[in-house]
């Protein structure tokens, strides 16, 4: 895709995640990760007609209480890095994410992000060929 015709995000936005409620999550914007992470607190393995599930309890505001339960098949587990150079295996799932007027399946590790600034960070992977990021700017998808 050519870039000049790609839409611009800041290094912050707000997005949502239609399935998980359509809650609205505070992203962060990394082109330094490669992969993208939703902050769960509690992840639960289960089996579901043979095939591995995981249930996971999230807090999608920052400095709440507040707790969302959700269901998803497992799509891959992976090591990942983290920027302090600790390794994890972690759980990744795939769920649709909605920036603005952008609606795109991405892959999601999941990890707790409980002292993080931000609920999700969304990685190159998710980024590549959908979006262009302007890090002087916040919100541009026009909500805030």
């Amino acid at each position: 895709m050519v870039a000049a015709s790609l839409p611009v995000i800041g290094w912050r936005e707000w997005g949502v995640l239609p399935e998980i409620g359509y809650e609205r999550v505070k992203i962060k914007i990394d082109t330094g990760a490669k992969t993208s992470c939703l902050h769960a607190f509690k992840i639960k393995p289960f089996y579901r007609n043979k095939v591995k599930w995981v249930e996971i309890w999230l807090h999608p505001d920052q400095k709440s209480s507040r707790t969302v339960r959700c269901e998803f098949p497992v799509h891959d587990r992976r090591l990942v890095t983290d920027s302090g150079g600790h390794t994890q295996l972690r759980y990744v799932i795939k769920t649709c994410l909605v920036l603005g007027p952008h609606r795109f399946e991405l892959e999601l590790t999941l990890s707790r992000r409980d002292n993080m600034r931000f609920r999700m960070l969304l990685g190159r992977r998710a980024l590549d060929g959908h979006f262009l990021v302007d890090p002087s700017a916040s919100y541009l998808t026009g909500v805030d």
